[in-house]
């Protein structure tokens, strides 16, 4: 089974390509520094694993048309492909991106150092910090944790770098020394700084750490009883099967757990309803890379449901609403390739000004995606360029930002200055 169609691909490959000449697209090779793209990484796992592009593509249950487009540069890898190419080869998706990422000099370096901390905090969750001798009292605590939350939602990374794993080692300290409800309290503090780090691990590409920090939030939500930050940790669990490709097994999963919330939902407790919709946006993830388009949409039938019984987007956890809704619908359809639709949807979309800027900025790279698959390339750009202005380091440091910018660099002459100004600064050009 193919997760979307080789006319598709082939034609959005047509439009990247008519008109350039051999000199341009060589010099462009060697600006952005191609070698290191996921293109050669696709190529040369296969060669290394001794299949043929045939070969990988039965396995991957993709088209060889579709491999070949890859490798050899005719369009970009998407995130259904890495999936289901990284788990026929065996290997990790970011093995295949090349995440982490090189840092860029200056802040960002300081943001990649908090990582080895983080490895060491979420390592120790069960055991009491001894560097902490006496923790602040939960409301002060609390104080901080919600500044966190609001640097999550704005995509801060250089200010979650700088606190996270101190606060961390304090509200384990707490958590452990306390009791009864002071212990549920700093166990749903913990929940949240847990998830902060994932999200600052995820959007890095750390996805082993990601993946740790998932593990953690099931715990701490467990130990707590949270329903909420249960559902936030199987929602990220799921996205985890999703990344690698077994589609089947991320659907399976996440009916499960909605399985759980059904007997509550006709009481119509909010945090019930947030998890419902949620739950159900990730399985429309699944269902469209795995090219199940009508079950994707009857996913996103479901979340837009919870979402309007919901009534707004004041959810500080997955943040879920009408306005997320939105975005993933937009999302969803990239997803399926199908450029058409993503656009209409996302011509209905209004992102309100407060609305956080990880999920803003993550739509625009998901709508310059559209734009690139629709042939559009100067509106691709100007969609990355948003997505710069509303969320910098989580643009920079996107997979799908790195094959956009490559592919726009190979196909538009007329925009190799400002394309290649962009690649410096997402750190996958070379200074000429």
């Amino acid at each position: 089974m193919t997760f979307f169609s080789d006319v598709k691909y082939e034609s959005f490959s047509y439009s990247c390509h008519c008109g350039l000449g051999t000199a341009f697209n060589e010099t462009v090779v060697t600006m952005i520094g191609d070698r290191a793209a996921v293109a050669a990484r696709v190529a040369e796992a296969r060669r290394l694993a001794g299949l043929t592009q045939k070969q990988l593509a039965e396995k991957a249950c993709v088209s060889t048309a579709l491999v070949s487009a890859v490798e050899q540069r005719r369009a970009p890898a998407t995130p259904a492909f890495l999936g289901a190419v990284s788990r026929a080869l065996r290997l990790s998706v970011t093995d295949l991106t090349g995440q982490p990422y090189t840092p860029v000099p200056g802040p960002d370096t300081e943001v990649h150092s908090a990582i080895a901390v983080l490895r060491t905090e979420l390592a120790a969750y069960d055991i009491d910090s001894a560097a902490v001798v006496e923790p602040r009292p939960l409301a002060r605590l609390g104080t901080d944790v919600d500044k966190v939350c609001i640097w999550r939602r704005a995509a801060s990374f250089h200010k979650l770098g700088q606190r996270l794993p101190d606060l961390l080692s304090e509200v384990r300290a707490a958590a452990h020394r306390a009791t009864g409800a002071d212990r549920i309290r700093a166990l749903v503090m913990l929940c949240e700084l847990y998830y902060s780090a994932h999200s600052l691990a995820h959007k890095l590409g750390y996805a082993d750490l990601a993946a740790v920090a998932v593990d953690r939030i099931a715990w701490a939500a467990t130990e707590a009883d949270n329903p909420l930050w249960k559902a936030t940790a199987q929602f990220q669990r799921a996205a985890q099967l999703t990344s690698g490709g077994d589609w089947t097994t991320a659907l399976s999963f996440l009916e499960r757990c909605r399985s759980e919330i059904a007997p509550r939902l006709g009481l119509g407790h909010r945090d019930d309803l947030i998890a419902w919709g949620g739950l159900h946006l990730q399985s429309g993830l699944a269902a469209s890379r795995s090219g199940r388009g009508t079950l994707a949409d009857e996913h996103l039938a479901e979340a837009r449901a919870s979402a309007e019984r919901l009534g707004d987007d004041s959810d500080h956890v997955l943040s879920f609403g009408p306005t997320n809704v939105g975005i993933w619908s937009v999302a969803l359809a990239v997803e399926a390739m199908d450029a058409t639709e993503a656009l209409n949807r996302a011509r209905a979309l209004v992102i309100p000004a407060d609305a956080p800027k990880e999920r803003a900025g993550h739509h625009y790279i998901d709508l310059s995606r559209a734009y690139l698959f629709h042939g559009d390339r100067r509106r691709a750009f100007d969609a990355l360029q948003t997505a710069k202005s509303i969320a910098p380091v989580q643009t920079r440091y996107h997979p799908m930002v790195h094959e956009t910018v490559r592919a726009l660099a190979r196909a538009e002459a007329r925009m190799v200055d400002s394309v290649h100004g962009f690649a410096m600064w997402c750190g996958i050009a070379q200074r000429l």
